[in-house]
């Protein structure tokens, strides 16, 4: 684990150095992985890292989690709280739908979720363009295969230094690095909505993706869901597709 940490934070650091850039930034959730990240780019640039902190109608415990994480690496932060911004980009939205007669509520739920992801991501490239940064993403192995992540939202990022290592090995990089450990054991959610967690989502768990990745065997109906995940995310995981030369 000591290697894979430091090359990881060496290749941030090399990464930086061709961008011809200051330093790094990640938006910190109170979950492991954004954890994992703020202690790594801490490591890379003692003097250039910032966590960035950015409540969206989210729980008054992801903050403390947040800060939480914020404290464990020393690493400088800010907060920007998107809650009210929100409000009035999806309510605009919202009305202009419904006064078409186009409102689609059964859709409304993902969409305000979505919302929410990509402006923290525009917030993000805001404060590191007045720093000089590179923004840093979070997502694992695990959450790349299925496409758990928006597109353009947490998933419109610069670099992603955990995209090999599965939910267990970010774990067991969390503990190395001394995340607290009620940031490790806290059960894996984005925080889109009140109960919402990643694997009750997903329709399986973060131990059956990481065995699927690793080619151990698993059951049939695991196996199934994380395929099917994987083929109708393939576009997240692209660029914008462009037709041939005609």
């Amino acid at each position: 684990m000591e290697e894979k940490v430091t090359k990881l934070v060496k290749w941030l650091q090399e990464k930086v150095k061709e961008a011809g850039l200051n330093g790094a930034i990640v938006g910190v959730s109170g979950g492991i992985d954004s954890a994992v990240v703020a202690h790594l780019i801490k490591r890379a640039f003692p003097d250039n890292s910032l966590g960035l902190i950015m409540p969206c109608k989210s729980s008054e415990k992801d903050a403390e989690s947040a800060l939480e994480v914020i404290n464990s690496c020393d690493i400088n932060y800010m907060v920007v709280d998107l809650s009210q911004t929100h409000e009035i980009m999806f309510s605009a939205i919202e009305n202009e739908l419904k006064e078409k007669g186009t409102w689609n509520e059964e859709a409304a739920r993902l969409g305000d979720a979505n919302t929410r992801a990509r402006l923290r991501m525009t917030t993000l490239y805001a404060v590191a363009n007045n720093f000089g940064y590179l923004v840093v993403g979070t997502d694992n192995a695990a959450e790349w295969h299925t496409g758990y992540f928006t597109k353009f939202g947490d998933g419109g990022v610069d670099l992603v230094p955990l995209v090999h290592l599965t939910k267990g090995e970010v774990r067991e990089m969390a503990k190395y690095l001394g995340v607290p450990n009620s940031i490790i054991t806290k059960p894996p959610s984005a925080g889109l909505w009140e109960g919402q967690t990643d694997e009750n989502e997903m329709g399986t768990t973060y131990t059956m993706i990481d065995k699927y990745l690793k080619g151990e065997e698993i059951p049939v109906e695991d196996k199934e869901i994380i395929e099917r995940l994987h083929k109708r995310s393939e576009h997240k995981r692209q660029l914008a597709y462009a037709p041939p030369k005609f």
